[in-house]
């Protein structure tokens, strides 16, 4: 006889002939396999409906779409095939500066965040000056649309003339997103700082640590485990950001779409820009969720944390 968790006793078992005596093989009950039965039909009939009403959805876009009086226009002047070859290797090229303006932002963005919330976190009154400065950092940067940093950036530093400063347009852009990222990447590690229960640091301190040593090796490890799912929203944003730079002048996968559109009068390069970003943006956005489902399961009861 199986008991409540459908585990049946050493005695049916071996009367079954399906385990030796001595051994305590466990088998699914009835109720158990009926439960699974269930489970599997019910699951494949959402997936089912699922199907058929994202099929019929579809249907009904492309219908209204297609149908729509404006739509042969639309077709010639978005979805024309030979002008998406003939401008998809130049705006390919172009992305990969895109890409090179991400990964060389994304570490200095980190950095500049993670500083910025440690100096808001100081408490002492000889910080003040440092702490204040943090506050104005993320106030001001975060007020300035991040199109007209580019443009002050881009264009008001090289008007300073001032002996050292890089005059490359890709560069003055790339700190443009640094200076506005970092200060919503700021934002967010100082959230994750604050969501550490004070009990933390009080059982940190005392073990023998000092402050220091309790945000480095107690407060921020937790801190940063927390964050880590708005950080790679903010990276997806700052991976689209990147055609900001095309008002500074350099060739990416904006300005060379641009180039292509002007000499044939034809927006179709510009979905061919389109289509590079949103494959380099989708699989970060499946990884966030990833990440946001695992954080949740682990916030569960019985969830490991």
């Amino acid at each position: 006889m199986a008991d409540v968790g459908g585990r049946r006793s050493r005695a049916e078992v071996t009367a079954r002939g399906t385990s030796a005596p001595g051994d305590a093989a466990w088998v699914k009950s009835e109720r158990q396999l009926d439960r699974e039965h269930r489970r599997r039909r019910a699951g494949v009939r959402s997936a089912s409906l699922a199907t058929a009403s994202t099929v019929l959805f579809a249907v009904v876009v492309v219908a209204v779409v297609v149908s729509s009086p404006g739509w042969p226009r639309v077709h010639e002047t978005f979805f024309a095939w030979d002008e998406f070859a003939d401008a998809f290797p130049d705006v390919l090229r172009g992305f990969w500066l895109n890409v090179r303006i991400f990964l060389i932002a994304e570490p200095v963005i980190l950095a500049v965040g993670l500083l910025v919330a440690l100096a808001r976190g100081l408490r002492s009154p000889l910080f003040f000056p440092l702490r204040a400065l943090a506050v104005a950092y993320t106030d001001v940067f975060r007020g300035i649309p991040t199109i007209l940093l580019v443009y002050l950036v881009g264009f008001g530093l090289p008007a300073l003339r001032l002996q050292g400063l890089p005059d490359d347009p890709a560069v003055l852009g790339g700190f443009a997103l640094v200076l506005s990222y970092g200060a919503y990447v700021a934002e967010v590690f100082r959230a994750g700082i604050d969501s550490v229960h004070p009990s933390q640091r009080a059982a940190a301190r005392s073990l023998g640590l000092s402050r220091t040593q309790s945000l480095r090796f107690v407060v921020l490890p937790q801190a940063v485990r927390r964050v880590v799912p708005p950080l790679l929203n903010d990276f997806a944003s700052l991976q689209k950001d990147t055609a900001l730079v095309a008002v500074l002048g350099p060739l990416e996968a904006l300005r060379q779409a641009q180039i292509h559109s002007a000499d044939t009068f034809n927006y179709t390069p510009f979905l061919a820009s389109a289509v590079l970003f949103i494959a380099l943006t989708v699989p970060m956005a499946r990884f966030t969720d990833h990440l946001a489902a695992r954080a949740e399961r682990r916030r569960a009861p019985g969830g490991g944390t």
